[in-house]
């Protein structure tokens, strides 16, 4: 365990986050989530009564259809099991992130289109680490177009994921690694 040792404690509160990416035969790529909230413990909730340890107290999914650009062509989302049973109500309105762009502002975005009364709390979370997976999902594909580019003699942009981190501030050997023309312009 990379934590230290806790001290004794009970479980009270258990939430999975399942995400994957995946190539799709059509050229598109789908980024998928599910997550699933569970109590250690039964009680009673207002909107359905009676939970028992262990069972569902959320249970949604949601899909990203995306292109190799980070285009939203498609978004689907499914609420198996919510506290009350009008929450299913916001999954169709997920459909308003297509045509978004994941990239800066994507959050704002999302805010924008399906925040507040429009939406679901636990759905809206899910899409900023969505937004992470549909990046490793397609890296490797975003990676030979940028080296195809650079090849052919093309324009070499300043990478946005520049600064974002500590492996990826503009001095770091990562940065000298990965974008070696950076630091000769650097030293200019």
């Amino acid at each position: 365990m990379p934590l230290s040792a806790p001290i004794d404690r009970e479980p009270m509160h258990r939430r999975q986050i399942d995400m994957h990416g995946y190539r799709r035969a059509d050229g598109l790529y789908d980024i998928e989530a599910h997550l699933l909230d569970t109590k250690s413990y039964g009680f009673e909730q207002e909107g359905r009564g009676w939970m028992a340890p262990d069972t569902p107290l959320h249970g949604m999914w949601i899909r990203l259809t995306v292109d190799e650009d980070l285009l939203i062509h498609a978004c689907e989302a499914a609420s198996d099991h919510t506290p009350y049973s009008v929450c299913p109500q916001a999954a169709p309105n997920f459909a308003r992130l297509a045509g978004l762009k994941i990239g800066p502002g994507f959050n704002r975005a999302v805010q924008e289109r399906v925040g507040g009364v429009l939406g679901c709390t636990h759905l809206r979370e899910m899409l900023a680490q969505m937004a992470t997976v549909a990046y490793q999902t397609l890296y490797p594909v975003r990676r030979q177009k940028e080296l195809a580019k650079e090849a052919a003699g093309g324009k070499r942009e300043r990478p946005k994921i520049i600064g974002t981190c500590l492996a990826y501030e503009p001095s770091s050997p990562v940065v000298k690694m990965r974008w070696p023309w950076l630091a000769a312009e650097a030293a200019e």
